[in-house]
């Protein structure tokens, strides 16, 4: 659903840097690499060991976290589907205006639902969105449960709490699947830079 536009009498500001000039300086091809996964399933740790190999490569890239944005730009939503609209609404916004920036932006979010990744797709140029399904089995995470949050959704004491209450939908056509169950970090790591080499972003 489109939010509803409040502000009146503003004008688009034209810049006198282009989005080709900033990835230009930057020697590199921008793009948002879109995790998305239960909890648990290895979205941030893999996000993680992928922004530090590209920093050790010498690229300009920044990593946005889902927990991490709600201490700060979306700390005023809660976990109902209206909220996580909102929440990857926000994060799409932002990681548009990163990739104008000229960077590689990596992100972990849940996003649970499809209708809001495509959201995000459709904010940027053709190509240079991947969304990337970290998958694990929902036990597998469970097992996992690094945060204990689980353990409190089975309690009762978490409400909304994707793979529990709360539905995820997995990607239909991902432009990559990590089977975190499988595969190391090190292995899927792997996998993400040559990924991003054939993609022709590296």
């Amino acid at each position: 659903m489109e939010p509803t536009v409040k502000a009146t009498n503003v004008v688009w500001h034209a810049h006198h840097v282009s989005r080709a000039e900033r990835a230009a300086q930057k020697k590199q091809q921008p793009c948002v690499i879109w995790f998305t996964g239960l909890s648990g399933a290895g979205k941030s740790t893999v996000a993680n060991a992928l922004e530090g190999e590209l920093f050790r490569k010498g690229y300009h890239s920044y990593l946005l976290d889902g927990d991490n944005i709600r201490f700060g730009l979306n700390k005023d939503l809660g976990f109902s589907d209206t909220d996580r609209v909102e929440n990857i609404r926000r994060i799409g916004e932002v990681a548009k205006l990163f990739a104008d920036a000229g960077l590689i932006v990596v992100t972990a979010f849940i996003s649970p639902f499809r209708a809001d990744r495509d959201m995000v797709r459709k904010l940027l140029p053709e190509g240079e969105f991947f969304e990337i399904h970290v998958h694990a089995a929902l036990d597998v995470c469970e097992g996992r449960d690094p945060k204990g949050l689980y353990k409190k959704a089975r309690a009762g004491e978490i409400k909304n709490f994707t793979g529990i209450d709360s539905p995820y939908e997995p990607p239909v056509n991902p432009e990559l699947v990590l089977d975190t169950g499988a595969l190391s970090i090190e292995q899927s790591v792997d996998k993400l830079l040559a990924f991003l080499k054939e993609k022709g972003r590296i």
